[in-house]
């Protein structure tokens, strides 16, 4: 009973962080939800006994938040002192967060220790004494190749897609002429020269 509590409750708060993460107009707020759906994607694969991908999860993409944030950085103006004079205002939204994500844990491991979710009979059966890690690797190289290296390109994509948006033009800045160093002489260059006191430049 405790399985299918937790399952729904983890379903239910994935979808609803999600669908906040993409229409919340601050990009810190963004940045919280994906936080939380994540956290609560972690829960649903401890659920089904996939610690490793939940772990995963936690570890890279909670991880690689931070990373988002410095994109979203780059690529926008935003104001910092507006975003430090608001820190009052967000701090029981985040200690909110934190004690919500505290007891999803809890509540995680618990449904875990009970059992765990019954598969259904069309799922592939684990042998016993192998790992996770080796199940997981096994099926993605053999059923599932087409896919991960589709998933792969799809993110090739993405990361192409945000270098174009990084190094797009802006106004107001000096951008380096290579063309213009290689064909500058000697003679263009800038000279240090110990000048006396007293007399005058020699140009």
């Amino acid at each position: 009973m405790i399985q299918t509590i937790a399952f729904y409750l983890f379903a239910t708060l994935v979808i609803a962080s999600a669908a906040l993460t993409i229409v919340a107009r601050n990009p810190v707020h963004s940045v919280l939800w994906l936080i939380l759906s994540f956290f609560n994607a972690a829960g649903l694969m401890v659920l089904v006994g996939a610690e490793f991908i939940a772990m995963l999860l936690v570890i890279v993409y909670v991880g690689a938040v931070a990373v988002l944030f410095l994109f979203v950085v780059m690529m926008l103006d935003i104001d910092f002192a507006e975003l430090r004079a608001g820190y009052a205002q967000y701090l029981p939204f985040g200690v909110l967060l934190v004690l919500v994500l505290s007891a999803e844990m809890i509540f995680a491991v618990s449904a875990w220790s009970a059992g765990g979710i019954a598969l259904s009979a069309s799922v592939a059966p684990v042998p016993e004494g192998v790992p996770n890690i080796e199940a997981l690797g096994t099926l993605i190289y053999t059923r599932y190749l087409f896919i991960f290296e589709g998933a792969g390109l799809v993110l090739l994509v993405a990361m192409i897609g945000a270098i174009v948006l990084t190094h797009r033009t802006r106004s107001g800045t000096r951008p380096q002429n290579v063309s213009q160093q290689v064909k500058r002489r000697p003679q263009d260059a800038v000279r240090k020269i110990d000048q006396p006191v007293g007399q005058g430049m020699d140009l």
